[in-house]
């Protein structure tokens, strides 16, 4: 799958140190995907990451870019336990 990162997920990603794999595997497999509550070309792909103590990744992404482009990443501390 193409995507490319926003500058505020690059940062994300480096200041959080989440390895860019479990970003695709969320991004191609997610466990569960949610529109956005405030923007509606939004969409948010959650993902369970076992080996990270099977805590949920939330990568927001624009699906309509080409190629689909990641908002921003991060642990969601709400949703452990809930996928």
């Amino acid at each position: 799958m193409k995507y490319e990162l926003s500058q505020h997920a690059i940062d994300s990603v480096a200041e959080r140190q989440i390895p860019i794999e479990w970003i695709e595997r969320v991004l191609s497999s997610p466990a569960q995907r949610m529109p956005d509550r405030r923007d509606a070309a939004l969409e948010h792909r959650l993902g369970v990451i076992e080996e990270h103590e099977g805590r949920v990744l939330r990568v927001v992404v624009n699906p309509t870019a080409v190629p689909i482009r990641v908002v921003t990443v991060y642990f969601d501390r709400t949703m452990k336990g809930k996928l």
